[in-house]
């Protein structure tokens, strides 16, 4: 069978050339007679495999020396505890920046540590906007401030960085970390799932700067602790392994493909294209101002809601899997991740036609 076009928001498609790979050494990684998923996180083979990935991210990056990089476990939902359990270091309250369904989480996790003040919010534009920056009541004594760069569900997506002054900036950058070139030096601290630009899911990656490691809140769980972690090399117990080599290959992969720069100019085009044809539409809406809409995640509705099962079901059948938009937003979502090829882009543009001229 082929392999379809996976629009799917996460766990996401990997590149075909990263699949292939890992096919072939599944049974025996470079002639050790066993699989990556078999091997000790503390041998000597896996070790090597993992300082490469660390050594590949850092490139791609360009991550200063003083920050460090920790491959762990929990997803980006656990992140939501750990940055405040770990960046509170005595204070009472951290900015918020709400945005969405994922800034949402992170704040109703917070507000469990410490007094969240919501710096601003487009709850009023039903989280299709980003607040106007005139607006935001940053606290300078905060802690830090969080922010979802990008929200996966809404599809509205922050493209620069926000200047918060002198308190860390924190992000979620789950599903746009590795879509382009970023100042890690801007951020306090970044964290990310990898289950849409990085890897398999169960691997979640955390740029933090080396100054905001330790101090943790008293009674943090001691895996919970970024300390732990910095000082373990990842690896205080057994760390997700084959999500982590996974993760390796497609920075190997990202890397062969020219970086970052060459990412983010094939991403920005594969997005132009699919907006301009909604736009142009008069079948099919995006409901995000076009200032913040998301280069990686985009929803659309159709005309007539009747005919979302008829569109899901004739996509299906034409290869275009995972278009269903998340239930608590309804209509459809395209995410194009870096795995997402151009084709696929212009195969649901294509089909998008056809079906806008058959029920129109």
């Amino acid at each position: 069978m082929a392999r379809v076009y996976n629009f799917s928001a996460g766990p996401a498609m990997l590149p075909e050339e990263v699949i292939r790979r890992a096919a072939s050494e599944m049974l025996d990684w470079h002639g050790k007679g066993m699989s990556v998923m078999e091997m000790s996180h503390r041998s000597k083979e896996f070790v090597s495999i993992a300082e490469k990935a660390e050594a590949d991210l850092r490139d791609l990056l360009k991550i200063p020396e003083n920050y460090k990089v920790l491959f762990l476990q929990g997803g980006a939902s656990s992140q939501f505890a750990m940055v405040p359990l770990n960046l509170l270091r005595g204070k009472s309250t951290a900015d918020y920046i709400n945005t969405g369904y994922w800034s949402k989480k992170a704040i109703a996790e917070a507000k469990r540590f410490c007094d969240v003040n919501i710096v601003a919010t487009s709850e009023d534009t039903n989280f299709t906007t980003i607040p106007p920056r005139d607006e935001w009541k940053l606290n300078p004594q905060a802690a830090y401030v969080h922010y979802t760069p990008n929200e996966t569900i809404g599809g509205v997506e922050f493209h620069e960085i926000p200047d918060v002054g002198e308190v860390p900036l924190v992000a979620d950058m789950s599903s746009t970390i590795l879509s382009r070139p970023i100042d890690i030096s801007r951020f306090g601290l970044i964290y990310a799932g990898a289950q849409k630009n990085i890897g398999p899911a169960g691997l979640t990656i955390v740029i933090i700067r080396e100054d905001l490691i330790g101090g943790a809140s008293p009674g943090t769980p001691t895996m919970f602790n970024y300390e732990t972690h910095a000082k373990a090399g990842s690896m205080y117990n057994t760390p997700p392994t084959y999500s982590w080599y996974i993760a390796g290959l497609v920075f190997e992969w990202l890397k062969e493909k020219g970086g970052l720069d060459v990412m983010a100019s094939i991403n920005k085009r594969k997005a132009e294209k699919l907006y301009t044809y909604i736009d142009n539409s008069e079948f099919y809406t995006n409901p995000v101002e076009p200032s913040c809409r998301s280069w990686m995640n985009i929803p659309f509705t159709l005309k007539n809601p009747e005919l979302d099962s008829k569109f899901l079901e004739l996509a299906r059948e034409a290869g275009l899997v995972n278009l269903k938009g998340h239930r608590s937003v309804g209509g459809m979502r395209a995410s194009i991740y870096n795995a997402m090829p151009e084709e696929g882009v212009d195969a649901l543009i294509d089909f998008m036609k056809e079906f806008e001229k058959d029920h129109a």
